[in-house]
C-alpha cells in the first residue's frame, strides 16, 4: 500500500531504541501506523476482533507492547476497546458518520485556502499524477486502492498546506471516513469523485483559496450525500497475515 506522504507511516522501527516523546518507542509508533494504514486501505474491516495473540505473533511483540497500543489506537477513534470483550475496528454509526464529514468540511477548507497560497507548480503535477493513479483503480475496479489514494489525496494537501497539526487531524479523518465508506458506501462510491480533485487541482494552481474552498466543500457534501445504510462487507479472519503484508 501507499502510505501517507507525511513519513509518520514509514518509520523503521528497530533503527532506534530511541523513546518517542509519548514514552513509545520507535517499534511501538510503527505498530501504531501500520494498524492505522490497515484500516484506511481497508485491509481492516469494521468491526474485526483485533486479539492481542495474534497482533503479539504479527508484530513479534508482547501483550504488554500492544495493549498500550490499543489504548493509542482508541483514542484516535480507530479502534473501540470493551471491556471484557477486547478491542475492534470502529464501527461508525450513522450519526458519527454526520460529525466525521462535518469535521472535515469544517478543516479542509482551511487545510485548501491555505495550499492556495503555498503549493508549487512541481506539487500541482505531482497530485495530477496521484489522481491519474485513482483514475487508474476505479477503471481497474479496485475499490480498495482507489479508496486508499483518494484518502491519500486529501492528506497530502494538508500536507501542501504546511501545517502539520492539520495533518495529523486530517490523516485521522480520513481514516475514520474510510471506515463510514465500508459501512455506508456503495461499491459505486467507492472513492472521491477524481474529476472534482482535479477541479481543486485547477482552482490551486491559480492560486484561488476561496474557489478550492468552495469546490472542497461541495466534493465533501457530495461524499456524504451518497452514503447510505448498509450491512458491510465480510471482514477477512486472518488477522497475522492482514499485518504481515
Amino acid at each position: 500500500m501507499n502510505k501517507p506522504a507525511s513519513g509518520r507511516g514509514q518509520r523503521d522501527g528497530g533503527a532506534s531504541a530511541t523513546a518517542s516523546p509519548a514514552g513509545r518507542s520507535p517499534v511501538d509508533d510503527d505498530i501504531v501506523e501500520r494498524i492505522f494504514n490497515a484500516v484506511m486501505d481497508h485491509r481492516l474491516r469494521p468491526g474485526m476482533k483485533l486479539t492481542e495473540s495474534a497482533l503479539c505473533s504479527a508484530f513479534g511483540v508482547s501483550r504488554a507492547r500492544i495493549r498500550p497500543i490499543l489504548v493509542k489506537l482508541g483514542e484516535r477513534g480507530i479502534v473501540a476497546l470493551h471491556a471484557n470483550r477486547g478491542a475492534f475496528v470502529a464501527s461508525p454509526t450513522p450519526e458519527e458518520a454526520n460529525d466525521v464529514f462535518e469535521a472535515r468540511r469544517t478543516i479542509e477548507l482551511s487545510v485548501v485556502r491555505r495550499a492556495a497560497t503555498r503549493i508549487t507548480k512541481r506539487q500541482i503535477r505531482e497530485l495530477r499524477g496521484h489522481v491519474a493513479g485513482e483514475s487508474a483503480a476505479i477503471a481497474s475496479g479496485n475499490r480498495r486502492e482507489a479508496i486508499g489514494l483518494s484518502g491519500q489525496f486529501h492528506i497530502r494537501l494538508a500536507e501542501v498546506a504546511g501545517n502539520p497539526v492539520l495533518v495529523r487531524f486530517v490523516e485521522e479523518l480520513v481514516a475514520r471516513s474510510s471506515l463510514i465508506i465500508a459501512l455506508f458506501g456503495s461499491r459505486l462510491s467507492a472513492a472521491c469523485g477524481q474529476a472534482e480533485h482535479s477541479d481543486l487541482l485547477d482552482a490551486l494552481g491559480s492560486n484561488d483559496g476561496e474557489r478550492a474552498a468552495q469546490l472542497m466543500d461541495h466534493h465533501l457534501e457530495h461524499i456524504a450525500g451518497e452514503l447510505h445504510t448498509q450491512e458491510s462487507e465480510t471482514a477477512p479472519d486472518d488477522l497475522r497475515s492482514i499485518l504481515r503484508a
